[in-house]
């Protein structure tokens, strides 16, 4: 019998307006995959992002499209030449891999030859707003070992002193989100020193950034935009020191296992990051974020709700998934 195909949108409420360079949002709307070989189901969870030209509707239709293929017997390692990197792939790859998991009686590590992800720690995001107001947020989870700022223009540098002020222990990374000009750069990059910043991701946009080879780099610089898959890393080694890597860019936990031994070998430093989406998406970026520089799986920490067996967080601490979960 062969392995059926079924997916649908899950529209998940945030925990209040999140915004970023790029607008704003109240609610996250993911895509959730099952494959099912009639004993066993494996679940995948992508998020569709306007920014590389995906919506909800283009994504299940691409995921969809794969029903014969994958019925016929088009395996995980198949999947990866019959799709291109993006959310779709990254919701079917890692359906795959639970999927596996199951038949074997194993968990997804175990197949991997990894331990068991527990115990990582990951950014809080502070979304974009007013300096009184991220102030505000930044005191609320000072806490927080580490915190991740959401900017997007020149004048910035007033909301980095708020946010400092406001966790004065936590390490802080900053996230422009493609929102500044090498101009904006240069000013603000040389006043971030009094701020103890960790690393500044993404300042320019990904078609502009050829620029940042010629720039100073007094703090590390993560690519995130200009990274998808492991294609990548011509155009990033030499203008940032860090890769971001995110399931829904690579198309799954195949390609950002890849993705990042190859980033190691390139001497880049590790993040591994997220879309907005819940425990389901956060479980297998997990394993990739094992001893990654900087983990930033704080999705499910966004949102007002989360799926039925959730990753469990002690405050910014990441537990193991459950097997009811994923993997």
């Amino acid at each position: 019998m062969g392995i059926s195909l079924s997916a649908e949108m899950r529209s998940f409420a945030m925990d209040g307006v999140f915004t970023i360079s790029r607008g704003s949002r109240t609610s996250s709307e993911v895509v959730t995959v099952t494959l099912d070989d009639g004993t066993y189901s494996g679940r995948g969870e992508c998020v569709p992002y306007p920014r590389y030209g995906e919506s909800v509707d283009g994504v299940l239709a691409d995921i969809r499209s794969m029903t014969n293929d994958i019925s016929a017997g088009l395996t995980r390692q198949q999947l990866q030449s019959a799709m291109p990197p993006g959310a779709a792939r990254n919701a079917l790859d890692c359906a795959f891999w639970d999927l596996a998991a199951k038949r074997e009686g194993a968990r997804v590590w175990e197949l991997l030859d990894l331990p068991a992800p527990d115990g990582l720690i990951t950014a809080f995001t502070i979304g974009l707003d007013t300096p009184e107001a991220m102030r505000e947020k930044a005191q609320a989870n000072a806490d927080r070992p580490l915190l991740k700022t959401k900017l997007a223009e020149a004048g910035d540098i007033v909301r980095v002193a708020a946010v400092r002020e406001g966790a004065p222990k936590a390490r802080i990374t900053l996230d422009a989100n493609e929102g500044w000009s090498a101009e904006t750069y240069a000013d603000i990059v040389s006043q971030l020193e009094a701020y103890d910043i960790m690393a500044v991701e993404q300042p320019l946009h990904a078609d502009d950034d050829a620029i940042l080879a010629d720039l100073p780099h007094p703090i590390p610089l993560i690519a995130d935009e200009s990274a998808h898959d492991s294609a990548s890393l011509a155009h990033i080694v030499g203008r940032y020191d860090m890769v971001n890597i995110k399931l829904d860019k690579t198309g799954g936990l195949t390609e950002a296992l890849e993705l990042k031994r190859r980033a190691l070998d390139q001497g880049l430093g590790i993040m591994v990051g997220c879309m907005i989406g819940s425990s389901l998406a956060m479980a297998p970026a997990m394993l990739v974020a094992m001893n990654a520089d900087i983990v930033d799986l704080d999705g499910p920490l966004l949102l007002a709700e989360d799926r039925k067996t959730p990753i469990k967080f002690d405050g910014s601490r990441m537990h193991t998934p459950p097997r009811g979960l994923w993997g």
